[in-house]
């Protein structure tokens, strides 16, 4: 693995912002930032649906997307229905995922899980897994085994995708196979 990849690690439950950073390969995407977008989805409220109450992070899909599209990105929803063979992947920056996540105090494993945020991608020819709860990026390989790993998390039941596109990609549906375009 390369030395250049850049990988956020988890911290508090910021795991949105991570997953947007570690998806553009960049430290775009601040706590702050993630703040403001909240305040401009819910103004004048007491309780920000959009994030956790402690402050902490915990954002929702509503705040990824609206990052994305502040940069020119759109997220768009797979439908799981549908086979990831449809995608074409050379038009696809990467796909942020929702996945259950166990959860821990310490060294005990609680027997409960929590939505957890992570971004997958392709550098240099490879797709990595650059979940912030992994020590480093983890080598996925080719296009074939990129879409077993989406397929494994799609068939484990409780797993949302999201495909980032540029916004000009997104409203042609180029991410989609010609064929398998229906409006």
């Amino acid at each position: 693995m390369s030395d250049s990849l850049f990988h956020e690690r988890q911290r508090l439950e910021l795991c949105a912002v991570h997953a947007l950073n570690n998806l553009l390969q960049r430290p775009e995407i601040t706590q702050q930032r993630a703040e403001e977008i909240c305040r401009g989805l819910a103004p004048n409220t007491l309780f920000n649906p959009h994030r956790s109450v402690l402050g902490t992070g915990n954002y929702d899909v509503n705040v990824i997307m609206a990052a994305l599209h502040s940069l020119d990105y759109a997220a768009v929803w797979w439908d799981k229905r549908r086979s990831l063979e449809s995608l074409v992947l050379s038009e696809i920056l990467g796909f942020i995922l929702n996945i259950p996540s166990p959860v821990s105090l310490g060294f005990l494993s609680l027997p409960i899980t929590r939505k957890h945020w992570i971004a997958v991608r392709q550098i240099n020819g490879v797709y990595y897994n650059l979940d912030s709860k992994l020590k480093a990026p983890a080598k996925l390989g080719s296009p074939r085994e990129l879409r077993e790993f989406l397929q494994d998390h799609i068939s484990r039941g409780s797993c949302e995708v999201l495909l980032v596109v540029q916004k000009d990609k997104e409203e042609a549906r180029r991410w989609l196979r010609a064929e398998d375009r229906t409006y």
